[in-house]
C-alpha cells in the first residue's frame, strides 16, 4: 500500500488538519503516517482551547521512520506552529524526499487578507524556502499575496472579474517559476460572482480556473480536506486536474449539507458520509 506523511496538528474538533487527512487518504486506499505538530482539544479558531506544542518530538518521528527504513509515496504539509517547526520539515524532507515523491505542501498561513494569530514575517521567509521543495502548492489568496507580494487590497479593488483573474494567473505563474511546483489557488471568489468559488491550476505553463456553486460560507478544515484529496489522488495514479476535479466535487457535495443544516463554521463540514465519493 502506498503511503504519504502527513506533517499537520492534531485537533480533536473542528475537523481540519489530521482529522482530515486520516479519513480521506484512508479511504482512497493511501495509507497516512501521521506527524502532528501539534495537539489541540479544537482548533484554534475556537473561543477556547488547550494546545500542546510538539515541536520538540517532531525529529524523533524522523529519526525512528529512517531506522524503520520507511518510505513515503507522498509528503503533506500543512499547518506549523513556527519556523522551528520548518526547520524540522527539512530535516523530514532532506530524509525521505526522493526524486519520485510528491510533496505538496499547503502554506497555512492566513486567510482574509490576515495573518493567523502565529503567522509572523521568520514564518514567511521560512515558508517561501518550504515551498520551494514541493511539486504541489495549495495556497488561498491570502496565502498567495504573501508568498508573492501580490496586495490583497489591490486584488480586491478590481471590480471586473478578468482583471481579478488576470492579477491572480500573473501571481501563480510568478510562484510557479520561483518554485517550480504545481500552484493550485484555492477558494477564488470572483467579484460580482458571490454565487460562485473557484480553484487556479497553474502548472506546466498552463492555467486552468474551475469553479462551483457558492452559498458564502466558510467552514474549518475545507482547505485540509481539499490538499488530502489532491495528494490522495495523484499519490494513487490520478492526473493533479482529475484530482482537483474530485477535491472540487467531494466538498461541494459536503458543503452543501453542512449549509442546509445550517452547521456551525468552526465545527468543520459533515464530509464522512461523503467519503464514498473517494473510492
Amino acid at each position: 500500500m502506498k503511503k504519504v506523511a502527513v506533517i499537520q496538528d492534531m485537533s480533536s474538533f473542528g475537523k481540519c488538519s489530521l482529522t482530515a487527512a486520516l479519513p480521506v487518504l484512508s479511504v482512497m486506499g493511501v495509507q497516512a503516517c501521521p506527524l502532528p505538530t501539534a495537539i489541540l482539544t479544537a482548533q484554534t479558531e475556537f473561543p477556547s482551547f488547550f494546545c500542546e506544542d510538539l515541536t520538540s518530538k517532531m525529529s524523533y518521528f524522523t529519526e525512528e521512520w529512517h531506522k524503520m527504513g520507511e518510505s513515503f509515496e507522498g509528503i503533506l504539509t500543512g499547518f506549523v506552529m513556527g519556523e522551528e517547526q520548518i526547520g524540522h520539515t527539512f530535516d523530514f524532507l532532506d530524509t525521505f524526499q526522493k526524486e519520485e515523491t510528491i510533496v505538496l505542501v499547503d502554506p497555512v498561513m492566513g486567510d482574509q487578507g490576515e495573518g493567523y494569530p502565529l503567522f509572523t514575517g521568520r514564518l514567511l521567509e521560512r515558508m517561501k524556502e518550504l515551498v520551494k521543495r514541493a511539486n504541489i502548492i495549495t495556497p488561498n489568496i491570502t496565502e498567495c499575496c504573501m508568498l508573492t507580494g501580490l496586495s490583497y487590497e489591490k486584488l480586491h479593488s478590481y471590480s471586473m472579474v478578468v482583471d481579478y483573474l488576470q492579477a491572480l494567473e500573473e501571481a501563480a505563474h510568478l510562484l510557479a517559476a520561483e518554485t517550480k511546483a504545481k500552484v493550485v489557488l484555492t477558494g477564488i471568489v470572483p467579484p460580482a460572482r458571490e454565487r460562485v468559488i473557484g480553484n487556479l491550476l497553474v502548472a506546466d505553463g498552463v492555467t486552468a480556473f474551475s469553479q462551483q456553486p457558492f452559498n458564502g460560507a466558510g467552514y474549518s478544515g475545507t482547505g485540509d480536506l481539499f490538499a488530502a484529496t489532491v495528494i490522495g489522488g495523484v499519490v494513487r495514479g490520478q492526473s493533479l486536474a482529475e484530482a482537483i476535479q474530485l477535491a472540487e466535487q467531494f466538498l461541494t457535495a459536503a458543503i452543501s449539507e453542512t449549509y442546509e443544516k445550517q452547521i456551525p463554521r468552526n465545527t468543520g463540514v459533515h464530509f464522512e458520509k461523503y467519503l464514498k465519493m473517494l473510492i
